[in-house]
């Protein structure tokens, strides 16, 4: 739930340049349904490499990286490393955007927002009550 949470502010600013496509929205949206077990995989699955699509159409590096990113939130619900996708990627579109002179401070801000989200999750997921999908609850061998 924390890429996914924090995929909602980069798909913000992807919406922000890109309003009429909504791949990436579907994406984040069906994954968390995903979550839940309310869908299963491969409607998932096919969100999640629609939003990967996307990135290959826009013919912009920056927001392709995002749509990356957005993919990668969502790959989380199956492959839990694959949260670390989505700051490798958004990073990289925010050093894309400033440049090699002015990218520090803005990365900086994006990994304690990154950090603080993390601590969220961790402090408050308990309390949330939230309906996770079977294959999610069962431990792993």
């Amino acid at each position: 739930m924390w890429a996914l949470d924090c995929a909602k502010v980069t798909l913000e600013q992807f919406e922000e340049k890109y309003p009429e496509e909504l791949r990436p929205r579907t994406c984040i949206e069906l994954c968390e349904i995903w979550a839940t077990g309310k869908i299963k995989m491969p409607l998932a699955k096919k969100a999640i490499i629609d939003a990967h699509a996307v990135a290959k159409t826009i013919m912009d590096d920056e927001y392709s990286a995002i749509c990356h990113g957005i993919g990668q939130a969502g790959s989380t619900v199956h492959v839990g490393t694959h949260a670390l996708g989505l700051p490798i990627y958004e990073l990289s579109a925010i050093v894309m955007r400033y440049g090699q002179d002015n990218y520090r401070e803005p990365v900086i801000r994006k990994i304690k927002y990154y950090y603080e989200n993390l601590i969220y999750w961790q402090e408050n997921t308990d309390e949330m009550n939230l309906k996770w999908a079977d294959f999610l609850l069962k431990e792993k061998k």
